[in-house]
């Protein structure tokens, strides 16, 4: 599973990657065995899919000696791990439970636990998503290349896809198992067969939802350009980095003005000055005030006696039109998660000297062009995060990141997220990196323009707003807490039915 996304991409190895752990569950007599195949199963996804987080070393040019750079990123790269397979060790103690109270050869009581498993498996996936820590769904896997599955992320979010690759696992695990403990031929003829519909129908249906054109009637058109300044992190903060964001944002906006874009769109903390110090002298706010077109701006903004990570509206006669705060920070990185206790055991990755405040949760970027849904970097993550402004009005996504702190398989996978974050919504999105990749998405998740890794770009692309309202921005994930009531009825019919056989 861990070869399914980014920089492997054989994203079809999800279909059957998690088979092997359902079979080995079911085979299980004792919880200590299933844990440890589950936390094997664990830390081999999450591990081998989340190990960029080592590109973080090594920190010297932050003033972090070599080898606490090192740990540093080791650390991180085990955390992060074991809290992702936490869902896998929950998932397989709880199926396992299950499993020593059902028959291996009645088919009923299988299609059962296979209902179960789909269900728990959602519903913790979900219950990770709203803790600070989140990144490798499964269905990310899907993404950006099957396309096609992923159109049903808009019937009920990205569990859709999720439940449908768990489903189809377990299936297939219970065919194999099936055939070599039974010799009842019409129900392996049914296990064997259910994956395989299961597959066929779901895509069948993802690419009808992916072939109805992405309409462009009364829809208002915005031409956005984007500055990716590729300012490398070793310089960022200093002196040096200073003059090379001016001199290359300041630049490429007025490449792009002079292009007739309405607004140009800069990443996460382009400019890495509090933004009072920009409006008052710097060659970029005037060449606003001088070309008359927005920007999006990234930079920090004061909040009391800490600062924000922050992207502003600009308008063309200097006004800042409005102001975003990034709410999803990132643990260990941007804050110390129980800070009284761990903070004075753990140095902040930050060099500022003020502490990272996060933003509020209910914000809404309203701009000259309509309101748009915006996240920053690590909030790319959270469909929830996205789903809250569309069903808001959002008509647009803006997406600005600096993904320059690790290896060039994160920003893969970042990009990966937009995606998805696009087809769930229905709208068009445009992302603006430091580094790469920037790009351009259509509602159907198809990159319309993508940047290079590693270098200085400017573009010019139209998107357009939309107002439409997807299954799931009505209706939110309806799916989980369906399956999981279906789930627990049928444990009830379960329950009564061994009771009478039984008696």
């Amino acid at each position: 599973m861990g070869l399914a996304p980014a920089p492997f991409n054989a994203w079809y190895f999800a279909w059957f990657a998690l088979a092997p752990l359902w079979i080995l569950i079911r085979q299980q007599k004792f919880t200590k065995q299933i844990a440890l195949l589950a936390l094997s199963w664990g830390i081999g996804y999450d591990g081998l899919a989340l190990s960029w987080i080592t590109g973080v070393h090594p920190l010297t040019w932050m003033g972090v000696p070599w080898l606490a750079s090192l740990l540093i990123a080791i650390f991180c790269w085990i955390f992060i791990t074991l809290w992702g397979t936490g869902i896998v060790v929950f998932w397989g103690i709880i199926i396992g439970f299950i499993n020593q109270r059902i028959s291996k050869k009645n088919l009923s009581d299988n299609l059962f636990l296979v209902l179960i498993a789909t269900a728990l498996w959602c519903g913790l996936e979900t219950l990770w998503s709203h803790t600070p820590l989140w990144w490798p769904a499964i269905a990310y896997t899907q993404s950006p290349h099957n396309l096609a599955i992923l159109q049903l992320n808009k019937l009920s979010g990205v569990n859709t896809v999720t439940a449908i690759i768990v489903a189809v696992n377990c299936l297939l695990g219970e065919a194999f198992l099936y055939w070599h403990n039974s010799n009842n031929f019409k129900n392996k003829f049914i296990l064997l067969s259910s994956p395989l519909t299961i597959i066929i129908i779901s895509h069948l249906g993802g690419y009808y939802l992916y072939q109805i054109p992405v309409s462009q009637d009364d829809l208002q058109p915005l031409k956005i350009g984007i500055v990716q300044g590729n300012i490398a992190n070793e310089i960022k903060l200093f002196s040096r980095g200073w003059r090379k964001a001016i001199a290359g944002y300041t630049s490429g906006y007025q490449r792009l003005a002079k292009q007739g874009v309405d607004v140009v769109l800069t990443p996460e903390t382009a400019l890495p000055f509090y933004w009072q110090d920009i409006l008052d002298n710097s060659s970029f706010y005037q060449a606003v005030i001088k070309e008359k077109v927005p920007a999006w701006v990234g930079a920090n903004g004061r909040k009391a006696k800490s600062y924000t990570n922050s992207i502003f509206t600009l308008m063309g006669e200097g006004k800042t039109y409005s102001r975003y705060d990034k709410y999803k920070l990132v643990p260990l990185g941007e804050y110390i998660p129980f800070e009284s206790i761990l903070g004075k055991l753990i140095d902040r990755l930050s060099p500022l000297d003020a502490h990272l405040a996060a933003g509020k949760s209910n914000q809404i970027f309203d701009t000259p062009f309509g309101k748009a849904i915006i996240a920053i970097c690590y909030e790319s993550a959270f469909p929830q995060h996205f789903l809250r402004q569309a069903k808001a009005g959002g008509e647009f996504i803006i997406t600005a990141s600096n993904n320059a702190h690790y290896s060039t398989t994160m920003p893969a996978q970042h990009h990966a997220l937009d995606v998805m974050r696009a087809i769930e919504s229905d709208r068009w999105a445009a992302r603006a990196t430091n580094t790469g990749y920037s790009a351009i998405v259509d509602p159907h998740g198809n990159t319309l323009w993508i940047s290079e890794i590693d270098r200085y770009a400017i573009h010019a692309h139209t998107i357009y707003r939309r107002q439409n309202k997807t299954l799931y921005v009505r209706w939110g994930d309806w799916l989980t807490p369906c399956l999981i009531l279906f789930s627990l009825f049928s444990g009830i019919f379960f329950w009564v039915r061994q009771i009478d056989r039984l008696n």
